[in-house]
């Protein structure tokens, strides 16, 4: 894992670079780059619950369970982060009147950058959307005793295959989720296949409009 941290780090300079080379097209690229490195403002007082969801299409799918979680856990503050503008801007389209959501984008999965979110924003659970496996933040989160679940789960047998040759690394992350929602029972085979423990089946949260029963995990967490 520290291996895998320290390659992070020597990656970065090329992830900022890409970043700086895509805002030539999308100017929202270069906004809240401190972000990115686990620099952040905003820090709600109230307990918070954790969303990650990538870009356009997982923020989409959130949709039904982030407002099902704002009828639910009326006294919690919801933070949700993303990795591209695009997501972004959709979850401020979608949430942007919300007090009680905050946004933010996710930093690097360096194992000292994700200790840094972690300890700044302090969530009571995480929620991850659909592919989202990252091993310096789940080690940082198992650290800290955050429940972490996995939902909207899919893998694909490509993704599989890749992912096992890693399987030490991504088999001991997959370990770590408190609770995988797949969105089919293929994929839920497949997530077993590389590692994942207490999966269950939920199907697609697009077609959701509550929380899925398999969602009420952690009461005492949240």
């Amino acid at each position: 894992l520290r291996l895998y941290s320290l390659l992070w780090w020597c990656l970065l300079p090329f992830a900022l670079a890409r970043l700086l080379w895509r805002s030539r097209r999308e100017a929202g690229y270069r906004l809240h780059l401190a972000e990115r490195f686990a620099f952040f403002t905003a820090k709600p007082s109230s307990p918070l619950i954790w969303l990650h969801a990538v870009s356009v299409g997982e923020t989409r799918a959130a949709e039904p369970l982030l407002r099902a979680l704002l009828v639910e856990y009326p006294d919690h503050h919801l933070l949700l982060t993303h990795m591209t503008p695009t997501g972004r801007a959709t979850g401020k389209a979608l949430f942007g009147a919300e007090p009680r959501v905050t946004q933010a984008y996710l930093p690097y999965d360096t194992l000292s950058l994700t200790a840094r979110f972690i300890r700044h924003f302090r969530p009571r659970i995480g929620i991850l959307m659909e592919t989202e496996v990252w091993p310096a933040l789940l080690a940082n989160c198992k650290a800290a005793n955050v429940p972490v679940a996995l939902v909207n789960a899919r893998l694909s047998e490509r993704s599989l295959r890749r992912g096992q040759r890693f399987a030490g690394l991504l088999g001991n992350a997959a370990r770590t989720f408190s609770l995988i929602a797949a969105q089919s029972q293929a994929d839920a085979n497949r997530l077993f296949a590389m590692g994942a423990r207490q999966v269950q089946v939920t199907g697609n949260l697009k077609f959701d409009v509550e929380v899925p029963a398999a969602m009420q995990i952690g009461r005492a967490h949240v």
